[in-house]
């Protein structure tokens, strides 16, 4: 078995002609790997837009990737993922998170009137992988690829990162200071119908208490302290897309604050809970003196 780390760069461009944005890929940057994560090949290659004629002034300073650069390389995205198809062949497919896949998705709907790239057999998301390989799985945020380098205290000073090939080759040393080879194949998927309904669903935050998503049951809090069921004292209200209530704890006598966040995923709906400190009068008059002064 062999692996192929992809990474892509892209440039948000408007169509006139389909009237949305898409993101626009303009270089493929991949490590082809065996089992063991010795390299066996590279690939690197930069597109001309053709949606965009111009890339954007943040891709440029975050690439250094310039317009002439662009059109010198007279590649279009079609002769582009064509080399790329053959260069993965039947190697897996890993990349970090899945915005790449959406990527190459929104660009094969594009050219191609199909969203879903063909050439795709098998895939794992690196991302996950590592997350769950550090126990950060449960932090409640995706780990991003600079993070989990510095937590293996990888040095990427030799690197030109935010170049596809650079970043695809981090993204390499990461996944060799976590590898695991039995580990890895239950990550691994196939790119099948229910693969794509996956990637392609939506999340979104639950914010109607209403909903019959929203499981009532779940909406309590026990005391962080002595761990008894608290009793809420005020109405669930709604802020920053969570449901946030006042409780107390009749045993320790303590107030504290809820918070939940409802996220409906493909998988279904998950709770994520938080106990937040009550500001005292005290508090919250000092912070509204502080806003008012700095509005002057």
């Amino acid at each position: 078995m062999s692996f192929v780390i992809l990474d892509l760069e892209w440039n948000g461009s408007y169509s006139k002609k389909k009237k949305r944005f898409f993101n626009e890929i303009i270089e493929f940057g991949a490590v082809k790997t065996d089992d063991k994560l010795n390299i066996i090949d590279t690939f690197s290659m930069l597109i001309t837009p053709k949606i965009g004629k111009k890339i954007n002034n943040r891709i440029q300073e975050l690439t250094h990737i310039s317009n002439e650069e662009l059109e010198t390389a007279d590649n279009s995205f079609q002769q582009v993922q064509r080399k790329f198809s053959d260069f993965l062949g039947n190697s897996v497919l890993l990349t970090w998170g899945i915005s790449d896949i959406h990527a190459l998705m929104d660009n094969f709907l594009y050219y191609y009137e199909d969203s879903r790239p063909t050439f795709i057999k098998r895939y794992c998301n690196m991302q996950t992988y590592c997350e769950y390989a550090l126990d950060m799985h449960q932090k409640g945020k995706q780990m991003g690829l600079s993070t989990c380098s510095q937590l293996l205290n990888i040095d990427s000073n030799d690197l030109t990162l935010h170049r596809a090939l650079a970043d695809a080759e981090l993204s390499l040393l990461c996944l060799k200071k976590l590898y695991n080879k039995e580990k890895i194949q239950k990550y691994i998927e196939d790119c099948n119908d229910e693969f794509y309904k996956k990637i392609s669903f939506k999340t979104a935050y639950l914010t109607d208490i209403s909903n019959p998503l929203i499981d009532k049951s779940t909406m309590f809090f026990q005391c962080p302290q002595c761990n008894e069921r608290a009793k809420r004292k005020s109405k669930w209200v709604v802020k920053n897309r969570s449901f946030r209530a006042k409780f107390y704890c009749n045993n320790c006598q303590k107030d504290f604050a809820g918070r939940i966040i409802y996220k409906l995923r493909y998988e279904g709906v998950s709770v994520n809970k938080k106990i937040l400190p009550v500001k005292t009068e005290q508090e919250g008059r000092k912070e509204k003196e502080q806003q008012n002064n700095s509005e002057e």
